[in-house]
């Protein structure tokens, strides 16, 4: 699968808040297991596409940088 370096657009929820699928998960509607993040101020925000109205993960936006920068160094 190519990635393209831009999320997918899955749309904004209650709370005003813009979410999009991760480029990992590709841009087929039917993959089961997808990550979606969403950006409120200098945080990110993170859920399960098959919960969107579980539980969320919220990250320093400076942590999710260091969090992406390792995966990168592990590929």
């Amino acid at each position: 699968m190519e990635r393209t370096g831009k999320p997918h657009l899955v749309g904004v929820d209650d709370r005003g808040l813009v979410w999009a699928k991760s480029t990992a998960s590709g841009p087929d509607p039917t993959k089961t297991m997808c990550v979606e993040l969403a950006l409120k101020d200098d945080r990110v925000l993170v859920r399960c596409s098959r919960n969107r109205l579980g539980e969320r993960l919220d990250f320093p936006a400076g942590a999710w940088s260091a969090f992406k920068a390792g995966r990168a160094a592990d590929s």
